[in-house]
C-alpha cells in the first residue's frame, strides 16, 4: 500500500506548484515578523521625524509642503502653539499671550491651533511636547530593551498601569483645567503646587504652558513613562509571537520540502 504524500498529511502546508501565492505569503509573512523590529524602527523614526520637518520645510520657503505636513499631523495632535516647540526664532517656545498677540486675540482652540508661526518668532513642530516625548520615547525605549529582549520579562499590568498613570492623571487635569478657558483654569496658575511649595520656585515654573514650567515638564516626564511602560509591557509579547510564527513557517516549508 502506497504511503500518503506530505501533502495528504498536511493539508494546511502551502503547494508551491498548485499554489504560488500561498508559498509567496508565506515567505513574505516569515520575512515580514523575522525583521519586525527594523519594520517597526523604520516607521516610526518617519513618522517620530516627520512632525520635525514643517518647521523645516517652512523655514525653507517650502510652505505648501510644509503646511501637508501640519495638515497631516493635526490628525494625532491638537497643535495648540503655546504646548508645542519652535525651531528658527528667539525662543523655544511662546506662551499663550504671546501667540494671542501674534495671531488672534482669542482662547478658542480651534483658532489657535493654526497658528504654525512666522519668521519672527519661528515655525512650530505639527504636534505637542507632549506628543514628541511619548513618540520618540517608544523607539528609543524600544532601542534600550532590544538587547536584553531574552532576559527581561513583560512589565505586569500593575506596573505598566503605574507608568501611564501620570499621564493619565496630567492629561485628563489639563482638560479639565481648559474648560475654564485656555489660560484660566487651575493648570494655568498652578496655585495649588505654589500652595505646596511655599512659591519657593521661580514664578515662570508655575504659570503657563512654556518649556522649564511646571505643566511643560509634566508633558515631557509622563510622555516619556508611558512610552517605557508600553515597552515594557507590549514589545516582549510582541517579540515571542513574531518568533513563534516563524518557527511554525520553518516547521511547515521543511515539511513540504520547500526552501523558504
Amino acid at each position: 500500500m502506497d504511503k500518503p504524500s506530505i501533502d495528504a498529511l498536511n493539508p494546511s502546508l502551502p503547494r508551491p506548484r498548485r499554489n504560488p501565492w500561498a508559498v509567496a505569503t508565506l515567505r513574505l509573512t516569515y520575512r515580514f515578523q523575522r525583521n519586525w523590529f527594523v519594520v517597526f524602527l523604520a516607521l516610526t523614526g518617519l513618522f517620530v521625524a516627520g512632525p520635525w520637518s514643517a518647521p523645516v520645510l517652512m523655514n525653507a520657503g517650502l510652505t505648501g509642503p510644509g503646511k501637508a505636513v501640519y495638515t497631516v499631523y493635526s490628525f494625532f495632535c491638537h497643535q495648540l502653539p503655546q504646548r508645542s516647540f519652535f525651531l528658527y526664532g528667539p525662543s523655544a517656545s511662546l506662551s499663550l499671550a504671546q501667540v494671542r498677540a501674534i495671531w488672534s486675540d482669542t482662547n478658542n482652540p480651534m483658532i489657535l491651533r493654526h497658528f504654525v508661526g512666522n519668521p519672527e518668532v519661528g515655525y512650530k513642530v505639527a504636534w505637542s511636547d507632549r506628543m514628541v516625548s511619548m513618540y520618540t520615547s517608544i523607539p528609543l525605549a524600544a532601542l534600550a530593551w532590544w538587547p536584553f529582549r531574552h532576559k527581561l520579562r513583560p512589565f505586569p499590568v500593575w506596573a505598566f498601569a503605574l507608568f501611564i498613570l501620570p499621564m493619565a492623571i496630567d492629561g485628563v487635569s489639563h482638560v479639565v483645567s481648559d474648560l475654564a478657558g485656555l489660560g484660566l483654569g487651575f493648570r494655568d496658575t498652578n496655585a495649588w503646587l505654589g500652595a505646596l511649595t511655599g512659591w519657593s520656585l521661580p514664578a515662570s515654573f508655575y504659570a503657563g504652558d512654556a518649556l522649564g514650567s511646571f505643566n511643560s515638564w509634566m508633558r515631557l516626564i509622563s510622555g516619556v513613562l508611558f512610552g517605557i511602560g508600553l515597552v515594557g509591557f507590549a514589545f516582549p509579547y510582541l517579540h515571542a509571537s513574531f518568533a513563534e510564527t516563524t518557527e511554525q513557517i520553518e516547521v511547515k516549508f521543511a515539511r513540504a520540502n520547500v526552501a523558504l
